[in-house]
């Protein structure tokens, strides 16, 4: 959702902090590189209960990921290395998040419920691959109820307080499968139609009836 509807001015507005960034000296690579830090002590704080403090790191957190992009976009160095190190972290800091909440739950005693982050993050990958199939054979496969930046939000509104937290991490999941059913079913029904034919596929057809017609033209009449 985030990606449909708020990326682009987003993005806007961050870009001149990205311009800043670089010109102090930063690169993309040391944003995510930082981010990825942050993901950690805040699953860190998550798991010991310091859930005020985890908000304000998850916060930070989350103006990396806006920023890396920025300031890729500012150095003009975006490349495939660059996307590929962003798109592995963010899920190692996916994994981490759910782990800290994992540790923190199994401290509470809460039994059985240690197993709703795990489910979150199985869920979470399958979107993620989700979309890294579906573009590697052509097809668009953005968008979706909980996305990234959907899922950190609704983290951070489950660690204002403990009574809600549990009962946030259930909507998580079930809004988190909902995405990954919706996503399937876009790909699926867009992967059942006919393949568009490509620019040189189209050029060579247009050649060869252009020969056909000129062969034609010159052939004896009788």
């Amino acid at each position: 959702m985030f990606d449909g509807k708020f990326r682009q001015s987003v993005d806007a507005r961050m870009a001149p902090i990205g311009r800043g960034l670089v010109s102090i000296g930063f690169s993309a690579d040391w944003i995510t590189g930082s981010g990825l830090v942050f993901a950690g002590a805040t699953a860190w704080a998550i798991a010991i209960g310091w859930h005020w403090e985890a908000i304000i790191l998850l916060t930070a957190m989350g103006f990396h990921d806006l920023l890396d992009g920025a300031v890729a976009k500012a150095s003009h160095r975006a490349s495939q290395r660059g996307s590929f190190f962003d798109s592995v972290s963010d899920r190692i800091a996916d994994a981490l998040l759910m782990g800290g909440v994992a540790y923190y739950l199994t401290a509470q005693h809460r039994g059985e419920l240690v197993l709703l982050p795990f489910a979150i993050l199985t869920t979470t990958f399958l979107i993620s691959y989700q979309r890294s199939k579906a573009e590697s054979l052509g097809l668009a496969a953005k968008g979706g109820l909980m996305e990234r930046a959907e899922r950190l939000i609704l983290l951070g509104i489950g660690l204002v307080a403990a009574p809600v937290f549990v009962p946030v991490l259930r909507i998580m999941l079930a809004l988190t499968a909902m995405t990954a059913g919706g996503r399937f079913w876009r790909v699926w029904q867009i992967a059942a139609r006919p393949p568009a034919p490509s620019p040189s596929s189209t050029m060579r057809l247009r050649q060869h009836s252009r020969r056909l017609r000129q062969g034609l033209s010159r052939a004896p009449r009788h």
